[in-house]
């Protein structure tokens, strides 16, 4: 009998390990398929970036703004290492230090002035989801405009605050980090997925 009930405590135990293993490979694929970042700005191509960098870390040393980390084996081997920044936690201020910290230039040196930001910093680009928005909805918001570090240039706005994405946009986030909706209705599409 005793080993009877020890076979049925060990079937049941293996079932609840393969259950939360099969559990975590499925949050695991549908984290990669929701997780959006960004590479700091002045990133070279996703995969020269990734070849080019050494994962010294001295771009976040050098961001004021503290919104670059560094992966670890979430977005594969080849990521390992190599700087990100989640917009909706901290985004980009655009202070382009974390290039002129660059050992290698994977993070290449972008002036810190208005025309060659525009011209040269391609991060992603915002979407706005009218379905969300407060002021698509009737009520005025304009947080997001607000955020804009190019207001008027990369986001214009229209009655009732309603924002609109311009293609000046260089998607460093302050808009989605500032969105006061949730889910929020500004969303940064990364560059790397083609779409940006």
């Amino acid at each position: 009998m005793k080993r009877r009930l020890f076979l049925k405590k060990s079937a049941s135990v293996t079932a609840i390990v393969m259950t939360s293993d099969s559990l975590l490979v499925a949050k695991e694929f549908k984290w990669k398929a929701d997780f959006r970042y960004l590479r700091p700005p002045g990133a070279l191509e996703e995969s020269e970036f990734v070849d080019r960098c050494i994962r010294c870390n001295k771009c976040s040393e050098a961001c004021p703004n503290d919104c670059i980390k560094f992966f670890g084996m979430e977005n594969g081997f080849s990521s390992w290492g190599t700087p990100y920044i989640i917009p909706r936690e901290q985004a980009c201020i655009l202070c382009m230090k974390c290039g002129d910290a660059c050992p290698t230039g994977a993070i290449t040196v972008i002036e810190d002035e208005l025309s060659t930001l525009l011209a040269k910093v391609k991060m992603g680009k915002a979407e706005v989801d009218e379905e969300h928005c407060l002021s698509y909805q009737g009520k005025t918001c304009g947080v997001c405009y607000r955020a804009c570090p190019f207001p008027d240039i990369a986001m214009t706005i229209g009655y009732l605050e309603q924002p609109t994405v311009t293609t000046a946009c260089v998607g460093c986030g302050l808009c989605e980090r500032s969105c006061i909706q949730l889910p929020q209705a500004v969303r940064i599409i990364p560059s790397y997925t083609g779409s940006g």
